[in-house]
């Protein structure tokens, strides 16, 4: 027997490995599997270099548990190790002080261990003693035993092993005893191990047999060694795509599109991502991409590996050019991350300019589901912005689809306006805005509709990339000023009048809001009273809304502009010969056709609605 100290600088790891990986302990898992692979793939590797020439047997990684004892076993059938591989890779660790370990990482769990080397001493985040049985590949090698109660004293002798391979045996701390149960273990192979490429059994399959679940002799199989991105495109179909899917993400609907990423220069990088049926739950479905090295879960906090507005994506991305175990200012700056999430975001643009162009009509059909992912990465991406406009669709009142090209060409004759602007109109809700719709039809106008969160912003955005473009709500003015084609000639008000009158109608309309007041022609098929909001500061009130650093324009009163229009019937006929004077707080027409405009906008409710309910009978 040897007695010895682990080779470290600070004056003990193990304190720091518990107090710091303390709410990541779970981790120890997935290191400790990762070493087995590691260990067996490398076996394999000599086995086909003609180095190793004994048989290789059954390379099944077993995990067995016991929870009376509180101990976890992890065996593996790979290379194994010599009592001198033994005291090079487990007793000598390079590693600086604890204070500048803890001040330098702090920011870093999760990858921490794997980032020193460190994946076997993640055992000691759960455990009070470690034992390593293990015998080496090697011809004439002996087996091994080192031991450690978490301190950097260890003892090392000979092993009564007869099998190649380590078997690593961890005896839990009272407080981490849940790791020898046997549903907590299956949870995190699950989450971690699922898809590692040599195949793990937890233990034996059991059966229902007199009153109980006992034991069979099959092997408990935990993961899938050839998960799907793995295989080739051409070797699969597309129920095998959904079927993964299902298998990723279990409650969810089937998702629209997918995409097989495989390349190997100059970077390594496989996975398959899939659109989902986003629709307008852009805070819901993030974080569903997971990120795997070579087989092994990682995370799926992927933020800063793929582009914003990928996170909407579902799927897997497997790379072991992703440095894993660095912070996440570094991710952002560091050149091969930047390479794939440029490849990641060209291949998501083809395959949806792809279909665009190849499927028509099958596009079309899930544009809905598409639109806000599509709108969130052009606001976000430049480059993806650049693709999307070439298939990026607009979708119409009624349910019409135009690629912006040809709605263009659809619009620009009878919707440019005097300035020799294109006046792209559109609603965010087809109902509620439905006469002001109707007015634009009735002028021979076609009307977009733009009901997703983000489409204050989009619009915003449209406006810049689109020349000699202005998209303007169908409520925000009169139709014959939201596109203009001449000068209209002004209704001449006195100041004393305007006075009189923006008095007169913060009076008889609802207090909660502010009013801009005006008299004007808009013709004797116009409404008599119009209640608008101007374009810029209800766009500005929805994007702060949004966020986006415009708090101050949600801090706004409701700004409204009520147009009074001097050349319908019905106000000729409450101003008759007094013209503005005629406009009092008694004048039961004008409360009348004022309340219609409030009704219009659903701004009448309560004691108000009753009002004019009671006042519509009498005057009938």
């Amino acid at each position: 027997m040897a007695k010895g100290t682990i080779g470290v600088t600070t004056e003990n790891i193990f304190p720091v490995i518990k107090k710091f990986l303390y709410s990541d302990h779970e981790i120890f898992i997935r290191e400790l599997v990762a070493n087995a692979v590691d260990a067996t793939q490398k076996l394999n590797t000599i086995a086909n270099s003609g180095e190793f020439k004994g048989e290789l047997g059954d390379l099944t990684i077993r995990i067995d548990l016991d929870p009376k004892e509180g101990t976890l076993k992890i065996t593996d059938r790979g290379i194994g190790m010599t009592a001198e591989e033994v005291d090079k890779y487990i007793n000598q660790i390079a590693f600086s002080s604890a204070g500048e370990f803890l001040e330098k990482y702090k920011d870093q769990a999760a990858g921490i261990i794997g980032y020193f080397g460190l994946g076997f001493y993640s055992a000691f985040m759960v455990s009070k003693k470690v034992t390593i049985d293990t015998l080496s590949w090697k011809e004439g090698s002996k087996a091994v035993r080192w031991e450690c109660e978490g301190d950097p004293e260890y003892t090392m002798s000979d092993s009564d092993k007869q099998d190649r391979g380590t078997t690593i045996t961890l005896h839990l701390d009272d407080d981490s005893k849940e790791f020898a149960q046997d549903h907590k273990i299956s949870e995190l192979l699950h989450k971690y191990c699922k898809f590692m490429p040599v195949l793990i059994a937890l233990g034996k399959k059991k059966e229902w047999k007199d009153g109980k679940y006992v034991d069979t002799d099959e092997d408990n199989i935990i993961n899938s060694i050839k998960p799907l991105w793995t295989l080739m495109p051409t070797e699969l179909k597309d129920e095998d795509y959904m079927e993964f899917y299902r298998e990723l993400y279990p409650m969810q609907d089937d998702p629209l599109f997918y995409i097989h990423l495989n390349v190997d220069y100059p970077f390594n990088l496989t996975g398959i991502l899939y659109f989902p049926k986003i629709k307008n739950q852009i805070d819901v479905v993030r974080n569903k991409i997971q990120l795997f090295c070579n087989q092994m879960f990682v995370t799926d906090s992927v933020e800063n590996i793929v582009p914003e507005f990928m996170t909407l994506l579902h799927g897997v991305i497997d790379s072991p050019d992703i440095p894993l175990n660095v912070s996440r200012s570094y991710l952002q700056s560091d050149a091969n991350v930047k390479k794939i999430s440029g490849y990641i975001t060209r291949k998501v643009a083809d395959r949806l300019e792809e279909i665009s162009k190849n499927n028509k009509e099958e596009f079309e059909s899930k544009w809905d589901n598409l639109k806000l992912f599509i709108e969130y990465g052009m606001i976000t991406d430049e480059k993806f912005n650049e693709r999307a406009l070439n298939f990026a669709l607009f979708k119409n009142t009624d349910g019409k689809y135009f690629n912006y090209e040809d709605y263009r060409k659809a619009i620009a004759t009878e919707q440019t306006n005097k300035d020799g602007k294109v006046v792209y109109l559109y609603a965010t809700d087809a109902e509620k805005q439905y006469q002001y719709i109707e007015t634009a039809k009735n002028k021979g106008y076609d009307v977009l509709l733009f009901d997703s969160p983000l489409d204050s912003h989009f619009v915003s955005m449209l406006e810049q990339k689109l020349e000699n473009s202005t998209f303007a709500r169908v409520d925000a003015d009169s139709i014959d000023k939201l596109i203009a084609k001449s000068d209209v000639e002004k209704y001449e008000i006195s100041e004393e009048e305007q006075k009189r009158l923006d008095s007169l109608f913060e009076e008889i309309l609802p207090k909660e809001n502010k009013y801009r007041v005006s008299v004007e022609n808009l013709g004797d098929t116009a409404q008599p009273v119009l209640i608008t909001q101007t374009e810029f500061m209800r766009r500005y009130r929805d994007m702060a809304a949004l966020g986006g650093g415009l708090n101050f324009y949600g801090e706004l009163p409701e700004t409204y502009n009520i147009v009074i229009n001097a050349e319908n019937p019905l106000i000729k006929r409450i101003m008759g010969e007094k013209g503005t004077e005629a406009f009092t707080a008694d004048n039961v027409l004008l409360k009348q056709v004022t309340d219609l405009a409030l009704l219009a906008n659903n701004m009448l409710k309560g004691k108000e609605l009753s009002e004019f309910i009671k006042r519509s009978s009498e005057l009938l």
